[in-house]
């Protein structure tokens, strides 16, 4: 998720290319969502000549906060704002991740109970970097509370699997097999400490990465993952 006015893309240290859990049934909820994903972005990225027509769908939170009793359109932003992405990289990143840990944590839930899990982690998510950082008037955008989520979910039902990561060098891919307590607990503790470190230089119109909404969403999906699933 970022919070830029010019957005900008992110780079990760260890690209993860599938694990080793197999899927029961078709994960068509994992497809549908990445499919409504990069529909959204490729009609505001090729369509929509103002970029500022993405402010009103983003997530402000200091305008959250003044209008959220006023307007329900305002209380429906962070589900707009799951949608759009900042560019390319922002965009193939999140939905790399939801391919490879989504179509797992969609086969313990069922597909009507992911969508809802996903939009709620993603909801949450939102709401985190809204406490955390209310000050901000920089628009919020991404699925990548929504897809922290699904990580935290997917190491609640599946900390034994293991994960196929490739390490990004200058002229080699190396591959490594990580179990994926390690893998997303690596993850994991990125996001904080990265999160920690910018509450010291927020302000209202600092940007960057919404570290804490995707602290907020891996959370949120860890808790959430007791409500959704099946018995």
């Amino acid at each position: 998720m970022h919070n830029r006015r010019h957005f900008s893309r992110r780079h990760a240290p260890i690209i993860p290319i599938r694990d080793t859990i197999p899927v029961r049934r078709t994960p068509a909820a994992t497809w549908l969502l990445i499919a409504a994903n990069a529909v959204a972005f490729l009609w505001f990225r090729y369509t929509v000549v103002d970029e500022l027509a993405i402010y009103p769908r983003a997530v402000v939170p200091f305008r959250f906060l003044m209008l959220w009793r006023q307007d329900i359109g305002e209380l429906l932003t962070p589900f707009s704002a799951l949608f759009l992405h900042a560019g390319w990289f922002h965009l193939l990143g999140n939905m790399l991740y939801l391919y490879i840990f989504g179509d797992n944590v969609e086969d313990a839930l069922g597909r009507g109970r992911f969508l809802l899990f996903f939009l709620s982690a993603g909801f949450a998510s939102f709401l985190v970097q809204i406490a955390l950082v209310p000050q901000s008037m920089v628009p919020n955008i991404g699925a990548s509370g929504a897809v922290a989520g699904v990580l935290g979910a997917y190491v609640c039902l599946y900390p034994r699997a293991r994960v196929i990561a490739v390490i990004p060098l200058v002229f080699f891919f190396p591959m490594i097999e990580l179990p994926a307590w390690i893998f997303i607990g690596f993850w994991f503790l990125l996001q904080f400490l990265s999160g920690a470190v910018s509450l010291g230089t927020a302000s209202a119109f600092s940007g960057g990465t919404a570290w804490w909404a995707h602290v907020g969403g891996f959370v949120a999906g860890i808790l959430l993952l007791r409500v959704f699933k099946k018995s």
